[in-house]
């Protein structure tokens, strides 16, 4: 008796059970060794008031098991709800989103016919942290967050994922000519691992003119690394240039978990129609098939979902007349691929998966080497509808002790010294105070008398960020930002 690998499995909303029915049916006709635990996550849960999605127990399911394949699911409207996704990823560690994203021409149209680019996309940061705070009436906030711990996993898993794969270059989209020291970070740790692997060529470009490279002539590239939200919005404009984002079907990665799931959304409109493309989600069962070391199913299925979009044979939203032969629904076009199991693509190159072994788990990061940290002042954070005129004077006028008044910003433009009249300015005030000698450091006693003389002024004091250099280099934006 074959022994079975089991699996977390969650039919969402929308069109998402329809999409499941497909791929389990395909995964069971294909001989896939797999044993189903199902829960309920979704739109009926967040209507239960719980506002993860998800009930608590379905915690142990999806460790117990070997993999976790979602369909997806609806977020109700409205504030209070937080991603399920995302809740997924970071619980469990997801670090690394990996998206293939390959064009299928002639049989479903795209403009890049020898396309064929990965997307790996730090999974657990950035401003997907979801730290956010309104500060004043006028001013929301959300921060950046970027680790060089999180930095290192995402940066080697892509260098990795290209050496086993045989992919020959890995390139780093990011943007650090304004983000100079998150986005600075990520790029730096990029160059120091990029060393480590001498036979994979490696490259950095700016995000905004690399995402209109890839959107123009995207064979140029191969694997493509990204902080959390670059990778979210690039990976979704790489499959939709390269046929469909219907097609597409997405991994997310940890030391001691994984989930799959297609990149598309529930779509409620076409729910219970039998018209959605399953092929995202397919193709996303494909990815498992290969972590869970199962190469022989895996090409046996996506050989056979080749060989059914080389027959023509479409769902509705890749149905163009001229190319495809017959338009059929969810249903039909699952039945279309087990009825092609076995068999493999003529003008499609082949899939071939044999001699690949499952995918190791990486190190941890080392622990980062002792630097010298000195607090050398405060940014004191003020909600005031002053103009930037009375707010200078008064601030300036005072006599600060013992750390001084070194800048004012607005939305991060000086105001003082050196500020223009034409500035526009918000309800949201940053004063920076550093030690009048500008080589000293400061004490957190400084910097408490310094909030206790700022509140005296009849300022409300909405955040602070403490200034540190690191070996002597500042550990903060300059006046310019």
């Amino acid at each position: 008796m074959t022994h079975k690998i089991p699996i977390t499995v969650a039919y969402g909303d929308g069109i998402g059970p329809e999409i499941m029915e497909a791929t389990l049916h395909i995964l069971k006709e294909a001989g896939a060794p797999l044993e189903m635990h199902v829960i309920e996550i979704g739109e009926k849960i967040f209507l239960k008031g719980i506002p993860t999605g998800m009930e608590s127990s379905c915690w142990d399911t999806i460790r117990s098991t070997k993999a976790f394949l979602k369909a997806p699911i609806t977020t109700p409207q409205g504030g209070g709800f937080k991603s399920l996704n995302v809740t997924v990823r970071t619980t469990l560690g997801l670090y690394a989103n990996v998206r293939p994203c390959v064009a299928y021409s002639p049989f479903v149209q795209t403009k890049h016919p020898g396309m064929d680019v990965v997307i790996v996309r730090e999974n657990e940061e950035d401003l997907y942290a979801g730290i956010e705070y309104r500060q004043t009436p006028d001013v929301c906030t959300s921060i950046k967050l970027i680790s060089r711990p999180g930095s290192e996993k995402i940066i080697r898993y892509a260098f990795e994922y290209a050496r086993h794969y045989n992919r020959k270059k890995v390139t780093c989209f990011m943007k650090d000519n304004i983000m100079k020291i998150s986005d600075g970070l990520f790029h730096r740790v990029f160059d120091e691992i990029a060393k480590e692997y001498p036979d994979i060529q490696n490259e950095s470009w700016i995000v905004d003119i690399g995402a209109a490279k890839l959107a123009d002539t995207p064979e140029v590239f191969d694997v493509i690394v990204m902080p959390n939200l670059y990778g979210d919005i690039l990976s979704d404009v790489a499959a939709q240039i390269s046929g469909s984002v219907g097609l597409a079907g997405s991994a997310n990665i940890g030391d001691r978990g994984a989930m799959f799931e297609a990149i598309h959304g529930s779509a409620p409109r076409r729910a219970g129609q039998n018209l959605a493309n399953p092929s995202g989600l397919i193709l996303a069962s494909v990815l498992m098939l290969l972590h869970l070391g199962e190469t022989t199913v895996a090409a046996r299925i996506h050989n056979a979902w080749l060989h059914t979009l080389e027959a023509g044979i479409h769902t509705y939203d890749i149905f163009k007349e001229g190319i495809s032969k017959v338009k059929v629904g969810t249903k039909e076009f699952a039945t279309a691929v087990v009825k092609h199991l076995g068999q493999k693509p003529s003008t499609l190159p082949a899939i071939s998966y044999e001699g690949s072994k499952k995918f190791a788990t990486l190190a941890l990061p080392k622990p980062a080497a002792a630097v010298k940290r000195e607090l050398v002042g405060v940014d004191i954070y003020v909600y005031s509808r002053d103009t930037a005129e009375a707010l200078t004077k008064q601030t300036t006028q005072h006599a600060w002790t013992p750390l001084s008044l070194q800048m004012i910003t607005n939305r991060g433009v000086r105001v003082w010294p050196g500020g223009h009249p034409e500035t526009f300015c918000v309800d949201q005030w940053r004063l920076r105070f550093g030690p009048k000698d500008k080589q000293g450091t400061a004490t957190h006693g400084d910097i408490l008398r310094t909030l206790t003389q700022v509140a005296e002024l009849g300022y409300d004091v909405i955040r602070t960020e403490n200034l540190y250099r690191f070996d002597g280099v500042a550990g903060f934006s300059s006046a310019e930002g």
